[in-house]
């Protein structure tokens, strides 16, 4: 059975490494910039990070007449991730500006740091979330899992964290050894086709695959997650020293986007289908894009409570040693 081995300590979720640095999709080479100032976002190719792929897309068919070179008046870079904890290192290590990010690496990240370096600075969506399971396999709660395996996309993203706390709630033993039940951090691709292979009992991910699973290997949503923070976009403390009104420009226009893309979900799908296609080369079917967009709520309001929920959780499943003061976490552009 070819399935990743989990990390080995508890400072995984506080010290995670990018799982393979900055790769570029099709069309995110660096490209001349003409003097124009360079803006670096990360995203992840998934459905709820929508605004970004609809932005990525408009970048890649229209250049500086996209929506948010038009917005900042930059050239924009666009860096893809499997998950948070790779998309939060490299904006440490300042190789990306901005990035779309789920809440839980945002808070590995200014815990880290002592609260030095990291900021959230505007929601993106809510929900699109699910833990998914095998057919027939009676899995009703944490109890089931007991000697079973339970993929999420990467160790101390919000998923992973998510899953963890709930199995240790439900009176589970999870260690990054594994414990009562083994959670796996496997990509979303490998996710699909070892839950088809039954070679995973669970997998606790996000839209379009929480769906895929569904019409392609016949899973069955056991816990839904309707209104969990998902996305939001995080930047670093130098980057909002050093270029603040570039990204006050970034959040007015992500915030007139979802906007557009309430009023207009027609067009977004689209969009977002074209994005897909080119950033992974394949295409999302049109019964794929809507069953899941329905599951995704779109706002960009920010909560202290999800942060604190999401430490909370962290701690409960051992990944984080102690809470910490969420003060400053928040940047208001």
């Amino acid at each position: 059975m070819n399935i990743p081995n989990p990390s080995t300590t508890r400072r995984s979720f506080i010290r995670t490494a990018a799982l393979s640095g900055l790769s570029f999709l099709p069309g995110c080479g660096k490209r001349e910039s003409k003097g124009a100032e360079v803006l670096r976002l990360g995203f992840f190719p998934n459905l709820t990070h929508v605004q970004a792929l609809i932005a990525y897309e408009e970048t890649q068919a229209l250049g500086k007449e996209g929506v948010f070179e038009k917005a900042t008046g930059c050239v924009l870079e666009w860096y893809p991730f499997n998950a948070g904890p790779s998309a939060i290192e490299s904006l440490l290590t300042g190789a990306v500006d901005a990035t779309y990010v789920g809440p839980s690496p945002v808070l590995n990240g200014y815990i880290r740091t002592g609260g030095r370096d990291v900021r959230a600075l505007v929601g993106a969506a809510r929900g699109a979330t699910s833990l998914v399971v095998q057919p027939g396999a009676g899995l009703r709660g944490p109890a089931d899992f007991r000697g079973k395996r339970l993929a999420t996309p990467q160790m101390g993203n919000t998923q992973d964290v998510a899953a963890r706390a709930w199995l240790t709630a439900g009176g589970l033993t999870v260690t990054q050894k594994g414990g009562d039940a083994l959670v796996i951090p496997t990509a979303n691709p490998d996710q699909l086709e070892l839950f088809k292979r039954k070679e995973l009992e669970g997998v606790w991910t996000v839209e379009p695959w929480v769906s895929r699973l569904e019409l392609d290997a016949g899973g069955e949503v056991l816990v839904r997650q309707d209104d969990v923070l998902v996305t939001l976009i995080a930047s670093s403390v130098k980057t909002i020293r050093d270029r603040r009104p570039v990204l006050e420009k970034l959040v007015a226009a992500h915030r007139a986007l979802t906007d557009r893309i309430l009023q207009e979900p027609a067009w977004a799908k689209e969009k977002v289908s074209a994005a897909l296609k080119r950033a992974t080369s394949s295409p999302i079917r049109p019964d794929l894009l809507e069953r899941a967009w329905p599951r995704l709520k779109l706002g960009t309001g920010l909560d202290r409570a999800d942060f604190e929920q999401a430490m909370n959780d962290a701690h409960a499943a051992g990944l984080l040693p102690a809470k910490a003061d969420l003060g400053s976490l928040f940047e208001t552009l």
